[in-house]
């Protein structure tokens, strides 16, 4: 038995607002997570003898005790008593250091997917209690729908979002999350808001129509602290902005968004901005890659799990 190229795709917060800390370390925050039509793909052959192998596109360095995704399966066999393993092949199209939750996509995916190819029969919220000790956004991905989330992003209500497109753009830098929520430069005092607040803007802004969207929500806490420390993506920011763009960091970086109200003007301003680079001396310093995706209504596996 197998599972075969099992979607993982990546995610964006639309803002990000820390409003305090924790005794323990960990940040709160505010956010609106959104999955995009940005994917890694995972697939799963069943192993008869209880073993969790990977292979293919793992992080130079990454030790397969600290990969999510061994992790996970690792989880959901002890947490369900399983003597089942699985082979497991990945293969990486979301950036790593990029905001984007490509290895917390993953492990949640795993999950999701092992206990249906284990047929070990946790609904939702248990996957989800499995999930937040892997890292605080992976619930998110196993929740399936675009989310507004409170504590250290694993309290979750369900947010409506209009149809809307992205264009996603990597800068050349990766960036490790811990130094930009350790940084004594980051701001943690942003006033706490309401999905109501959230939902009221989006209803005052729903008519827009222009080729970036209109005016953003919020803001991303984390961007002043990044656009410090990472030159890069500062620069990739204000280039972007030179060339018509309203851009937003997603979660701490280095990829930025912008909104396009329909697919068609996303991709041709990812067209502009990839043609524009290919002629510009420096060109690739300033832009590493840059994707036209769909935002998503839920996430492609969530009719995988039982509520």
């Amino acid at each position: 038995m197998a599972l075969y190229d099992v979607p993982a795709p990546a995610k964006i917060n639309l803002f990000l607002h820390v409003t305090g800390r924790r005794p323990d370390g960990y940040h709160l925050l505010e956010t609106v997570f959104r999955f995009i039509g940005l994917y890694d793909t995972l697939s799963f052959d069943l192993r008869a003898d209880g073993g969790i192998g990977r292979e293919g596109d793992t992080l130079p360095g990454l030790l397969e005790a600290d990969d999510l995704v061994v992790r996970a399966a690792r989880a959901l066999q002890q947490a369900t008593g399983t003597r089942q393993g699985a082979q497991i092949r990945y293969t990486k199209r979301i950036p790593s250091g990029a905001g984007l939750g490509g290895g917390s996509s993953d492990a949640a995916t795993t999950l999701i997917a092992l206990n249906r190819l284990w047929n070990t029969g946790l609904e939702r919220e248990a996957l989800m209690r499995l999930a937040l000790p892997l890292g605080a956004d992976v619930p998110v991905f196993i929740y399936g729908k675009p989310a507004f989330a409170r504590g250290i992003g694993e309290i979750l209500e369900p947010v409506s979002l209009p149809e809307r497109a992205y264009v996603v753009v990597q800068p050349p830098q990766s960036i490790p999350t811990a130094s930009i929520f350790s940084s004594p430069h980051l701001t943690r005092d942003s006033d706490c808001i309401t999905i109501a607040v959230f939902t009221e803007w989006q209803t005052k802004n729903a008519s827009e129509s222009s080729n970036s969207g209109g005016d953003f929500f919020g803001r991303n806490d984390l961007e002043p602290v990044v656009f410090t420390q990472y030159p890069a993506v500062s620069a990739a920011a204000r280039w972007l902005g030179q060339q018509g763009a309203s851009v937003r960091m997603s979660g701490s970086g280095s990829c930025l968004f912008a909104e396009f109200v329909t697919q068609d003007q996303a991709e041709m301003f990812r067209g502009k901005i990839l043609g524009k680079i290919s002629r510009e001396s420096g060109g690739a310093e300033i832009i590493q890659n840059a994707w036209a995706c769909p935002g998503l209504t839920d996430h492609p596996l969530r009719s995988w799990t039982r509520n």
